[in-house]
């Protein structure tokens, strides 16, 4: 059965793209995005398909995005902040190797900052940002196997870390 070696799953400014490059070159693996799959398939970027299709159409091209990664990719796989909110997603994670980087308010507002690219946090980043990671931090817990936090930590620390705890 073909698996993702690690599944990296998170709110926005976790890092999970970064993070995920890092170490699937340390794990000589590729990378995978699910949020760059649904652009390409679409051919542009993911808040013009929330904004141009609705949310609604987004969430069924993440979930096809998802099940599809899941089912090819053998290296690191990163999924989009709101993955984890359809129970589909959720149910596919069972059995993976899945990685919650976890990150506060303050630091993930800094990396998003005004969140032009993210959709989500388009009106009132902060605001915003500060109710998903509300409402997503269980969904996250739910499916991960191992949490790692970001906060005050470079990407190359966060990496180790998952790969501290990955390989033990």
């Amino acid at each position: 059965m073909t698996a993702p070696r690690i599944v990296l799953v998170g709110p926005p400014g976790a890092g999970k793209t970064t993070v995920g490059r890092l170490l699937a070159e340390r794990l000589g693996v590729a990378f995978r995005d699910t949020d760059a799959d649904v652009e390409q398939s679409q051919g542009k970027p993911v808040a013009d398909v929330f904004y141009d299709d609705g949310e609604e159409h987004f969430r069924e091209l993440e979930r096809a995005a998802v099940a599809t990664a899941l089912a090819e990719h053998e290296g690191v796989l990163s999924l989009g902040g709101g993955a984890v909110l359809a129970p589909d997603n959720r149910a596919l994670l069972t059995g993976h190797r899945v990685v919650f980087l976890n990150v506060g308010l303050g630091p993930a507002a800094k990396r998003v900052g005004l969140a032009r690219d993210r959709p989500v946090l388009a009106l009132n980043p902060r605001a915003s940002l500060h109710l998903l990671l509300e409402e997503r931090l269980p969904l996250y817990r739910e499916v991960a196997t191992i949490e790692v936090g970001t906060d005050d930590k470079t990407p190359e620390q966060v990496a180790a870390e998952v790969l501290e705890k990955e390989l033990a």
